[in-house]
């Protein structure tokens, strides 16, 4: 239990810094007017990638007793996230502002379809509540969608389409950090009373 708790805190932790590091540090890359700003922003940003990936990772037996597959989807589509963002941290050092937005989008678009089945497990499991797992799967479905229609070229809708989810994963984020996940002890008290 205590392990649990502990993940449970360490992936809230997580996520909040990956939004600061992935949000501040493509701020400062993309508006860098000298060398060390770029690198720096990049830098977070790379940062950032070893932060989802961990993520993924550290959900892995969370994940696994509840739905076995769905802790390796989840998992994988978190891998997917973090190479995609690397790599378009990297075009950024080249130059490729266009590139660095391409590998955004298709990370983005891995992530929010793996994240899909992730809020079902939550649901299912109920190691969060229910509204909890429901919101998330409307903000990654919401994401997904805006993803897929900018990378088909309908410019603008990502950045709109991010806000259900993204305001999902700031709140799990700190749902986890101050309550962390329910235990199936507590399931099996609760449903004798």
């Amino acid at each position: 239990m205590k392990n649990t708790r502990t993940i449970a805190r360490t992936v809230g932790g997580l996520m909040l810094a990956a939004f600061l590091l992935y949000g501040i540090g493509s701020s400062v890359a993309l508006a860098a007017t000298n060398g060390v700003l770029m690198i720096s922003g990049v830098i977070m940003m790379l940062l950032n990638s070893v932060a989802v990936i961990v993520i993924g990772i550290l959900l892995v037996p969370i994940l696994r007793p509840h739905a076995p597959a769905v802790a390796v989807v989840y998992l994988t589509a978190r891998l997917f996230e973090g190479v995609f963002l690397a790599a378009g941290a990297l075009f950024l050092l080249r130059g490729s502002a266009h590139m660095n937005f391409l590998a955004y989008s298709v990370a983005m678009a891995g992530l929010s379809i793996g994240s899909l089945v992730f809020c079902v497990a939550l649901y299912r499991s109920r190691l969060v509540p229910r509204f909890l797992s429901v919101w998330g799967f409307v903000g990654y479905a919401s994401f997904a969608t805006g993803c897929i229609l900018e990378l088909s070229g309908v410019a603008g809708v990502g950045i709109i389409s991010t806000v259900p989810g993204g305001l999902f994963e700031l709140f799990f984020a700190v749902w986890l950090i101050t309550r962390g996940f329910r235990s199936s002890v507590g399931f099996a008290a609760e449903a004798r009373i």
